[in-house]
C-alpha cells in the first residue's frame, strides 16, 4: 500500500499528515486555515487520495507558515509513497473548467522541482484567506515532492472559483500520474531507469 506519514514540528507549526494515495478520496482536515481545509479537501476528492492533517501554526501572525509548512509535509508525503516511482504513469494533465474559470495543470514526477504558476487572481483576499499563498503552497509542494508542476488559468474572474478550479485541476492532475501503468508495474518510466 502506497502510504506516508509526515511529523513536522518548527517553531512556527506543529503538523501531522496521512496520506494514502490508492483510496477513495476521503479527508480529515483540520489546517486552522479554513479555506485551505476547503481546497485540500477537493483536492483529495478529486485525486482519490485518503489525507489526515492537522496543524497547529502561528495563525495569530498570518497563515503564511501554515500554508507554506503544509505544502511542505503533502510534497515529502508524495515523495516518499511514490518510492522509487516505479510503475507510475509519471505524467499528467487536466483541464477543468469551474463555473466561468479554466484551469490547466500538467505535472511531470520527474525528481526534478519546478512551478510554472499562472494564475491572475484579482483579489488579494477570499475571505480572511491572502490569496498569494496559493503560489507559495504549490512551490513548497513541488520542492518536496521533487516534481514539475505547471499552473496555467486560461479564463476566469472570480477569485474562490480559479482557486477552486486549480485545486480540483490539481487532484486530477497528480491522480494521472501517480497511477500504476497496466502491464509495466515494475518498470521505472524513464530511459535513465531512475527517477
Amino acid at each position: 500500500m502506497r502510504t506516508a506519514t509526515i511529523n513536522r514540528k518548527t517553531a512556527e507549526t506543529d503538523i501531522c499528515l496521512t496520506l494514502t494515495l490508492d483510496g477513495k478520496g476521503e479527508s480529515k482536515i483540520d489546517s486552522g486555515c479554513g479555506f485551505l481545509d476547503h481546497m485540500l479537501t477537493l483536492f483529495a476528492r478529486h485525486g482519490r487520495f485518503d489525507l489526515t492533517l492537522s496543524c497547529k501554526g502561528d495563525t495569530y501572525v498570518d497563515d503564511h507558515h501554515t500554508v507554506e509548512d503544509i505544502g511542505i509535509c503533502l510534497g515529502k508525503a508524495f515523495k516518499e509513497a511514490l518510492g522509487d516511482k516505479r510503475g507510475i504513469v509519471r505524467y499528467g494533465d487536466t483541464t477543468l473548467p469551474m463555473d466561468e474559470s479554466l484551469i490547466l495543470t500538467a505535472v511531470d514526477f520527474s525528481g526534478r522541482p519546478y512551478l510554472g504558476f499562472d494564475l491572475q487572481i484579482p483579489t488579494e483576499k477570499v475571505g480572511s484567506f491572502d490569496t498569494e499563498l496559493v503560489e507559495e503552497f504549490f512551490l513548497a509542494f513541488v520542492r518536496n515532492a521533487e516534481c514539475t508542476l505547471h499552473v496555467k488559468q486560461l479564463a476566469g474572474k472570480n477569485s474562490h472559483h480559479i482557486i477552486e478550479g486549480t485545486f480540483k485541476s490539481f487532484g486530477r492532475t497528480v491522480k494521472k500520474a501517480v497511477s500504476l501503468e497496466a502491464g509495466f508495474e515494475n518498470d521505472i518510466p524513464s530511459t535513465k531507469g531512475v527517477l
